[in-house]
């Protein structure tokens, strides 16, 4: 099963350098913190729709196996994130099987928890890099995550009701 908003979070294209953007529009793409969190300072009730989840094979994360470790499985999960219901937020977490080892465990069993209420409460978390990348009219963004020193990767596509715009 997929979403028409994963197959544009898909279609992003990074930007090889930060553009000149309004200023709102580069807090959002360039936050460090918890989306999730971020959301809910608009008032706004969070919940996950869980769209796919499970072990996949390297040729199903083409868009991220250039920033992660070669290996034979991968978990990945992909959600809306909705605010009050509707979605704002497609975002999609590939994680190395490598990488779920320990209290990482729990990656996988995330459910309809966000991804951000429990990466951020990790005081072993840590970001390598933010991409920013654009399809179409919607902008989007790419990181690389650590917890534990441990990779996983984190795309985001923010949706036309999200206050972004």
């Amino acid at each position: 099963m997929s979403h028409p908003a994963l197959t544009q979070l898909r279609a992003l294209r990074y930007l090889d350098a930060i553009p000149a953007l309004e200023p709102q529009l580069l807090e959002w793409l360039l936050l460090e913190d918890s989306m999730t969190k971020r959301f809910e300072q608009q008032g706004k009730k969070v919940t996950v729709t869980l769209i796919r989840e499970g072990f996949v094979t390297p040729d199903e994360i083409a868009e991220e196996r250039d920033h992660l470790p070669d290996e034979a499985r991968y978990w990945l999960r992909e959600i809306l994130l909705c605010a009050d219901g509707e979605p704002w937020l497609a975002g999609r977490t590939v994680v190395p099987e490598s990488t779920l080892s320990g209290p990482e465990l729990a990656l996988q069993k995330l459910g309809s928890t966000p991804l951000g209420r429990y990466l951020f409460t990790s005081s072993t978390l840590t970001r390598d890099f933010i991409d920013i990348g654009r399809h179409e009219q919607l902008w989007g963004r790419r990181s690389r995550l650590r917890l534990g020193g441990k990779p996983l990767m984190l795309t985001e596509l923010f949706l036309p009701a999200s206050p972004l715009y």
